[in-house]
């Protein structure tokens, strides 16, 4: 993969850069997880104006475009991984708690349900053990679909000097400093753009292989 301007080692930039992609990926939405589920349930199992309250707020939230609303975060805290993690962990909240409140709203009406409410079964007990479970199938799919996302949002904004700073590398980061060598030595930029575009469908192709074995209207 030859040398950087600086005389690094391309290979070994790209798969350092590897763990901080996956590393923002997965714990971004961790993050968007841990707040996003409980708010979905809530808002579906008890419906009424809390239900309205909770999805009011994230509608205000899904109104910014993602990545416009991870630029102005960023901008607010300073430019680091960590802060990526958080930006992006933020923006992604409305998307789970609405997954999880639509999966609650089908699955509250199954029959399996009212059978459990009628052994007088605390609530909270109906819905992390009844509920839950029942609704974990699209929050998985969902979650490896968007780790994808993530990846590409992280090295965009590492491309603009927003995400993870140097010396730590970053696909986003290489992309932007090599740009200008692109007509001598091509193979500088080629590799960091390869990694990303193979890393997205990676997941992407794993999100679909999940949703078609959860699925149970796809099986046969």
């Amino acid at each position: 993969m030859g040398l950087d301007l600086l005389g690094r080692d391309v290979f070994s930039r790209v798969i350092y850069s590897s763990r901080i992609a996956i590393y923002v990926g997965i714990v971004s939405i961790i993050l968007a997880l841990l707040p996003g589920i409980p708010l979905g349930i809530v808002a579906g199992f008890y419906g009424g104006r809390l239900d309205k309250l909770i999805m009011a707020v994230m509608d205000v939230i899904l109104a910014f475009p993602i990545f416009l609303l991870a630029i102005v975060i960023m901008v607010v805290l300073e430019p680091s991984t960590t802060n990526v993690v958080i930006a992006l962990g933020i923006v992604r909240i409305p998307i789970y708690a609405r997954v999880v409140r639509g999966s609650v709203l089908s699955v509250k009406e199954n029959e399996y349900i009212e059978a459990v409410r009628a052994l007088a079964l605390s609530r909270w007990r109906v819905l992390f053990h009844h509920v839950l479970p029942n609704c974990m199938a699209p929050i998985i799919i969902t979650s490896t679909l968007s780790v994808s996302t993530s990846i590409l949002i992280e090295s965009s904004l590492s491309f603009l000097g927003l995400g993870t700073q140097p010396p730590t590398p970053s696909w986003g980061w290489d992309l932007k400093a090599n740009l200008v060598f692109i007509d001598t030595n091509p193979w500088i930029v080629v590799f960091p753009g390869l990694a990303i575009f193979l890393t997205t469908l990676a997941f992407n192709m794993l999100g679909d292989g999940l949703r078609d074995a959860l699925d149970p209207r796809l099986k046969r």
